[in-house]
Order: C-alpha cells, then structure tokens, then sequence
C-alpha cells in the first residue's frame, strides 16, 4: 500500500480502532492495556500484516512527546496532600531504588552474558546500559489495573506506587544518557558523571517549579472567551518546559511532571475539563506511542535473545527489585514486611524501557539491537507475569480494600469555586414508610434535592412529588465550615 496521506490516515484509524476494541476486552479481564497496544502493533508489523516501520529516531520523538504528556497528566493527578505524607518513601525508590536495580540487574547481565552456554557477550557499560534502560516502572498500566479489578490499597500503597511510578522516569532515563555518554567517551571520571546527574536534577527540578507558578499565574490572569483553549494552552507549556529544560542542561521529564504537581494542586480556571481533556490526551499518547514500539520491534530477532532475556527478567522480578525495595525501605520502619513484597512485586515494565531503549540505537552504540530487543522482550515478561497478577497478590497479602466510591450516579459536577457536595441516595421501603413526598422527608438542614432519576427519567423535583422505591435523589448540600 503506497504511503500517501490518506492511507496513513486510513491504517492509524483501524490501529486505534482496534487497540481500543482490544483494550476493552483487557480491561474486563485485568490484562494490560499496554501489552495488548503492543501485540496490536506487532500483529499490524513486519512480521504479522506487513507494515513497515523501522525507524528508531521517529519512535524516540513519538516517545518524548507522548511521555510529556503522559507525566504531566500523572502529575496534574497526584495530590500533594496525599502523597505528604510517603513523599521521603516514594523518592528514595525512584531514585536510590531505581539506581540499585540497575546496578544489580546490569551486573547479572555482564555476568550471565560471559557464560559459555550464550553467544551473546556484553561489556560490564553496555550491560549497565541496558540495565539502565529497563529500571523504571510504569504507572499506566499498574493503576488501570487496579481501576479494572475495582480495588484500593491499604497502608497508602497507592500513593506510594503513584509517587514512585510516577517520579522515577527521570532518574532511569539520566542513567540511559550518562552511560551513552561514557561509552562514546570511553570513560568518563566520577566527578563528571555525579555533576551531570547533579545539574540534571537541579535544573529539571527547579525548571519544572519555576514554570510551574508562571503557568498558574498564566493560567489564572489571562482571559480566554473559549474554555476549549485552556487545555491547548497547557499543552503548549508542556512542551516548552520540556524542550527549554532539556536546552539548559536539566533533566525534561522531571520538569513536566513537577509542572503537572504544581497545575494540579493549584487553583486553575476549567480545572474538571482541563484535566478531563488532558487525560483523554494520555491515552492517545500511551496508544499512538505502544502502537509505534510494536511496529518497531521485529518479532522473529526476539527468539534469538529469548534465553538471555528471561534469566533477566525473572532476576529483575524475583531478586533485583526486591532487594532494591528492601534495602530504600530499610530506614522506613512503618512499612511492614507485606507492604515491601507487594512494592517489591509492583515493578512493572512498560513502554517507557522500550523508548529509553531507542537511545542507544539512535547513538549508534555496539551491541544496541540486542539490548533494544531484551529489553522488548523483558516488558512482555513483565506484563503476562506480574500485570496479569497484581490483584491476586493484593488479595493474597491482605492488602486490598474496596475502591471508594466517587462522584455520583448522576454524571453531575459542581464548579471548584462553589462550596458544596454533590452526593446520590436511593429511595427505600422503609424510607416511604416515614414520608412518601420531599416535603414531608426528614433532610438534613442546608441540604436540598436537585435531581430525581426514575427508570432511566430524570424529573425536576418539587415538594408534592411522589416517591417510588429505588428513586435516586441528587442531593446538594453545603461544605463543612472547618474550624
């Protein structure tokens, strides 16, 4: 098929089509939406239908942008109020933690790679390298997961994994660059490699926090007619905070997700739609940038590294990321030892390995197709054996709960600037046995019935209305005055 405009437009159409079809069917059954975006693109690829795609460059551009974008959106959701107090916890492990992990998983490597029974043979940087690559998990799929199986987490492990997931891009992918750096350099002393990983993060650090007031102060003084071009505006300083951190030296991906910290624990005019927008924004992200990394890789070069990836990913799994874990949270002493084994288990492998991946190849480095293709075998590892298994080991550590209800069954959201609740209630027999009309009901002062939804009808309520049983009332009612 001739790559014109209008076939592009044609095969990305059915792409996405069918990864949300095949995504839906996932969702219902706990199986990542990440893996099953992969296997699409691999079955649409060179080796399934054919198509052609094999340029590394344009798939580390479609990663940048996506992952701005994608960690913006994870941080325009984490609320600084929750993650206060595990916020010491969670940046040990995306920093020290990810460090441990792939010290110890590239040592293996060098290690497994000079054994006689592989004809791969890695040097201790390359194998570092591609440690390096694959040391961060992905927060997407660990928290769609959760979402689908309808459960929460005890002791704030959700916020733990949120923080952790959501903060440790960065450090992987400044290890990525270094290590490139003192390859083609042949060497580099430490004194340069902790000034670079030093400015990095003070840079990316104090970027993200400095752009972050200017856009709050942007957002909240500028006077657009069309609400539509709020989240436009967001997105445009999205990637100028990237590419201008990036210009200066710091590190990008820290500097948009502490932008999206900053956004969302701000006041910001259309904060519901904005961040409704930009959510929908991340997935496209995450769906265009899976859909690419699975036309990228070629499937048949994955049973030539298949042994060597799965003596490393069954060590990451089983000994390098728990003896991480253990040893960041060894300080910690609240922690209990169920709580480190689920943190432990909850290294997930995502699409961000993967792009981290294409720097080596776009570099020209020796030996980067291997570690390309382990470290796209690794992720599918990970996400068969641990994605499909988070709530069972949830359930089997006793630290899953109920997810809390939110929002209500009406759809109906209220401003940020009005001072009141929404919540539902439905009508019962004995409720009607005390008073069968809202004038004659017993509501609590300052509370008032907007709403009454019967049999799929919505009705205007008035006092005389008679109620049935299983009515939903839509009840607003004034905020707690905090003392």
């Amino acid at each position: 098929m001739p790559s014109s405009a209008e076939n592009i437009l044609l095969v990305g159409s059915i792409l996405l089509f069918a990864s949300i079809v095949v995504s839906k069917t996932g969702y219902r059954f706990g199986v990542p939406a990440l893996l099953l975006f992969l296997v699409v693109g691999m079955v649409f690829g060179s080796d399934g239908l054919g198509l052609q795609f094999s340029d590394a460059s344009q798939a580390q551009f479609i990663g940048m942008v996506a992952l701005s974008v994608i960690l913006f959106s994870g941080g325009m959701d984490t609320k600084f109020a929750e993650i206060k107090p595990v916020l010491y916890s969670g940046i040990v492990l995306s920093t020290l933690g990810v460090f441990l992990t792939a010290t110890f998983t590239g040592l293996f490597i060098w290690f497994i790679t000079g054994m006689g029974f592989t004809n791969i043979h890695l040097p201790i940087l390359t194998s570092l390298l591609l440690a390096a690559t694959m040391s961060s998990t992905d927060s997407a799929s660990v928290f769609a997961i959760l979402r689908s199986q309808k459960m929460n987490l005890k002791h704030s492990l959700r916020h733990v994994l949120e923080l952790e997931s959501g903060s440790n891009d960065p450090m992987a992918y400044m290890m990525t660059i270094v290590l490139i750096q003192v390859i083609q350099s042949s060497g580099m002393n430490p004194g340069m490699i902790l000034g670079s990983f030093v400015i990095q993060f003070a840079v990316g650090a104090g970027a993200g926090y400095i752009l972050g007031k200017l856009a709050i102060r942007i957002l909240n003084k500028i006077a657009i007619d069309n609400q539509s071009l709020y989240p436009v505006l967001l997105l445009a300083f999205v990637f100028f905070t990237f590419s201008f951190t990036d210009r200066i030296h710091g590190n990008g991906y820290l500097a948009v997700y502490i932008l999206g910290v900053m956004v969302g624990n701000n006041k910001i005019p259309y904060r519901k739609d904005t961040a409704t927008t930009m959510d929908g924004l991340s997935w496209l992200c995450q769906i265009i940038m899976f859909l690419s990394l699975g036309l990228l890789v070629n499937p048949h070069e994955l049973l030539d590294i298949a042994l060597i990836a799965l003596l490393v990913g069954v060590f990451m799994i089983v000994i390098g990321r728990p003896l991480s874990v253990f040893l960041c949270l060894l300080p910690f002493k609240t922690v209990n030892l169920r709580s480190r084994i689920f943190v432990s288990w909850v290294g997930l492998r995502g699409a961000v390995p993967i792009i981290f991946a294409t720097y080596p190849v776009v570099a020209g480095i020796e030996g980067s197709n291997i570690i390309f293709n382990i470290v796209f075998f690794i992720t599918i590892l990970s996400l068969v054996i641990q994605g499909t298994t988070i709530p069972f080991v949830a359930k089997l550590l006793n630290l899953s709960t109920p997810l809390e209800k939110t929002g209500n069954d009406f759809g109906v959201e209220l401003p940020e600037d009005i001072d009141s609740n929404l919540t539902d209630m439905t009508v019962t027999q004995e409720m009607l046995n005390e008073a069968d009309t809202l004038k004659e009901m017993d509501l609590p002062k300052g509370t008032l019935v907007m709403l009454v939804k019967r049999k799929g009808e919505f009705l205007i309520p008035n006092g005389t209305l008679k109620l049935h049983v299983g009515d939903k009332l839509l009840l607003i009612s004034e905020s707690e005055k905090k003392p």
